[in-house]
């Protein structure tokens, strides 16, 4: 084959497997969000009933978490309608070094203020779904990292849940489709000690 003719065909077997792949992509995706069920959330969150200190009890295994322990999260309502959160963590220890991030939320659903996007580096957003709500007093909930599944937080307003409790919120994310045997216990101080 003419090397001129080797030149002029590269450009389009380049494009041919660029778009083969871009097609295995989309067809994995597709096929990923069609092992579930649409994820659903709680019928609606009262923001300012929502806002606060919460501790991080459970999780499925992130990498931004990596060693991570004494995990808590605080949600402020501002003046706009956006959330303030600052998430803290000690770094492999109850008292080891703590790293904070701050960063905004938005809600995206407001019929139910139960979906919202969060940006820690902008512009990149992460999904927070609130999946599992305690109604009465706001003392625990479940969320999720978006649809696919692969984020998970059990969060408390104290540092530690009854094993009953914490047991009946991992068995609904269960029945959601979560992977919950991977789920890692965040390790959280004993009330009154350091």
């Amino acid at each position: 084959m003419p090397n001129n003719l080797l030149k002029r065909r590269k450009p389009v077997l380049l494009a041919s497997v660029a778009a083969a792949v871009a097609t295995g992509v989309a067809a994995y995706a597709f096929a990923r969000r069609k092992l579930h069920p649409p994820l659903p959330t709680v019928a609606h969150v009262d923001l300012h009933k929502y806002m606060g200190l919460w501790y991080e009890v459970a999780r499925l295994p992130t990498r931004f978490e990596k060693g991570c322990q004494h995990v808590t999260a605080e949600y402020t309502l501002r003046p706009d309608g956006k959330v303030t959160v600052r998430n803290t963590c000690h770094k492999d220890g109850l008292n080891g070094p703590v790293e904070t991030v701050t960063g905004t939320a938005r809600v995206v659903d407001a019929a139910t203020n139960a979906k919202l996007k969060v940006s820690f580096f902008w512009p990149f957003e992460g999904d927070y779904w609130i999946i599992a709500l305690d109604h009465s007093d706001y003392r625990h909930a479940l969320v999720a990292g978006g649809p696919d599944r692969t984020n998970l937080w059990l969060l408390s307003r104290t540092s530690h849940m009854e094993r009953n409790l914490r047991d009946q919120y991992l068995a609904k994310a269960r029945e959601l489709g979560f992977d919950v045997d991977r789920i890692l216990f965040t390790p959280q101080p004993i009330a009154g000690k350091p």
